[in-house]
């Protein structure tokens, strides 16, 4: 099943191309990579990815629906969005910010009440990220990797078919990061056909288990295709403009600066 078709996509805000001749396609239970440097049109391409926004030209299917051609609001509830800048208006606990997935707000919607079933269903993903035991405790609490696991559970409940993480790594130390990438990988064990696509600038904030990535420059797609045909010291360098060295152990990526000896 084809879960995201990008073709010949282009989005231009006051004048200016953000996004040219983009064409990605995403197959069920792969797992993409979107890369590039500040301002290279990574999350104008999620926008596109999440139906949150229309392209200026091309066209682009979201599980099979076209948008421009479907109500948006629906489609969405088949997506997952996991944002480490997520915010809602209340202190909320860890299993009330998880059934916000269902009704797809920031916040539990009023006079609203979860069944049993999705209850349980909460219970069970907020032990699969290794949240049981914090299920009561409000957001203020939460440590960073803490809530990075949480909305990973709450994109989860709705059983999406798609799964956008938007620099999931981001204000992580080393233990949190590991911690939630070893989430990632998991759930992508245990959820074989969901497809997702992970933004970040940095490939160490990769799971091992990304099959495919893209690298974007200046708007423009730089390379794409299997991950490990597109993460090379070759063509990281020349999406960042900056001699990088990269390598891959036990699964992961690791980029740093190339020197005489490692070119």
């Amino acid at each position: 099943m084809t879960v995201l078709d990008l073709d010949d996509v282009r989005v231009t805000r006051q004048g200016r191309d953000l996004l040219r001749h983009i064409d990605l396609r995403v197959e069920a239970g792969e797992h993409w990579a979107l890369i590039g440097p500040n301002g290279a049109g990574k999350t104008t391409m999620l926008t596109m990815c999440g139906a949150l926004g229309h392209p200026t030209s091309g066209t682009v299917a979201v599980l099979g629906k076209r948008l421009g051609r479907v109500e948006l609001r629906e489609l969405r509830t088949h997506i997952g969005h996991v944002d480490p800048r997520h915010r809602m208006l209340g202190d909320n606990t860890v299993l009330e910010v998880i059934l916000t997935g269902i009704t797809g707000t920031s916040d539990p919607v009023p006079r609203w009440e979860a069944s049993t079933g999705e209850v349980t269903t909460a219970h069970d993903l907020a032990a699969s990220v290794g949240l049981s035991a914090r299920l009561a405790a409000h957001w203020s609490t939460l440590s960073q990797g803490e809530r990075g696991r949480a909305l990973i559970a709450r994109a989860l409940i709705s059983d999406p078919a798609l799964l956008l993480l938007d620099e999931p790594a981001t204000g992580l130390d080393v233990a949190a990061r590991e911690h939630l990438l070893e989430t990632v990988d998991a759930l992508r064990v245990s959820h074989p056909a969901i497809a997702s696509v992970t933004v970040t600038h940095h490939l160490e904030d990769l799971p091992a288990s990304t099959t495919h990535a893209m690298l974007l420059r200046d708007g423009r797609i730089f390379a794409t295709g299997l991950a490990d045909d597109v993460l090379t010291s070759e063509l990281v360098s020349g999406a960042f403009d900056f001699p990088l060295h990269i390598s891959r152990d036990a699964g992961r990526w690791q980029a740093r600066r190339a020197t005489a000896a490692s070119r």
